[in-house]
């Protein structure tokens, strides 16, 4: 029997990690855990499985899903990634073409000085470690990426598994760069890092002028999300 993560009220005592034919798989109270439209969650790593079974043994008397990022992801990968692969490589791809490092601003002299030094060493790493050198330009106006880079960075995208495609999906759209979101997944920058990089005119402005409630909620959401898109790419290694 499998089990419908979409009820509110918790109706399991036990969640467990258990071997299965192709990999491990989640069991609450010795049924099998589904996404939430009912796709079997094929886990490769025994470390994933336990992480989201953890999620599910720390809920109280109702489940709040928003308290299971980990759980999130595997079932974005098995209910979306899984059938709309190829859109979601394209909308992934397309933060390439504007990706937030390749857009500098021309003043103020301490906010370009910041940039250049945040924003040019994850460059030059995409240019080495991907062959994709991208062009910066000073201003929001988009300029056109080299199309030998973009296929490289393509090449990279495709490269990935559901479960990876599913995490760098977030990273990119939490960071709006690209070059960070795959940074993130291989390990060239932690968590805390790529927040800093994405955020890093945010954080310049706050400086500045302080930080309002509705700031300070994206910023949150937007930490959130690479810290689960980083943990998940993790446990997928683990």
């Amino acid at each position: 029997m499998s089990v419908d993560p979409g009820a509110r009220k918790r109706f399991y005592k036990e969640a467990r990690a258990a071997a299965a034919e192709d990999g491990f798989e989640v069991r609450l109270d010795g049924r099998v855990l589904r996404s939430p439209a009912g796709g079997r969650l094929a886990l490769p790593t025994e470390a994933l499985a336990a992480a989201i079974a953890a999620e599910w043994q720390a809920q109280g008397e109702r489940i709040n899903a928003e308290t299971m990022p980990i759980m999130s992801l595997a079932s974005t990968a098995t209910d979306r990634v899984a059938a709309q692969r190829g859109q979601i490589v394209e909308e992934i791809l397309r933060f390439a073409e504007t990706d937030l490092l390749c857009h500098r601003a021309e003043t103020p002299a301490e906010l370009v000085r910041r940039q250049a030094e945040t924003w040019q060493p994850l460059l030059d790493w995409a240019a080495q470690e991907l062959g994709a050198p991208l062009t910066a330009t000073r201003g929001i106006l988009a300029v056109a990426q080299p199309p030998a880079s973009l296929d490289a960075l393509r090449r990279a995208v495709e490269a990935l598994d559901d479960l990876a495609l599913a995490a760098l999906s977030v990273a990119v759209a939490a960071a709006g760069s690209l070059v960070i979101g795959l940074a993130l997944l291989r390990g060239r920058l932690d968590p805390e890092a790529a927040f800093d990089a994405a955020e890093l005119d945010a954080s310049y402005q706050i400086e500045l002028w302080g930080e309002d409630p509705e700031a300070t909620r994206r910023r949150a959401a937007c930490r959130a999300d690479l810290f689960a898109a980083a943990r998940f790419a993790g446990l997928l290694a683990a």
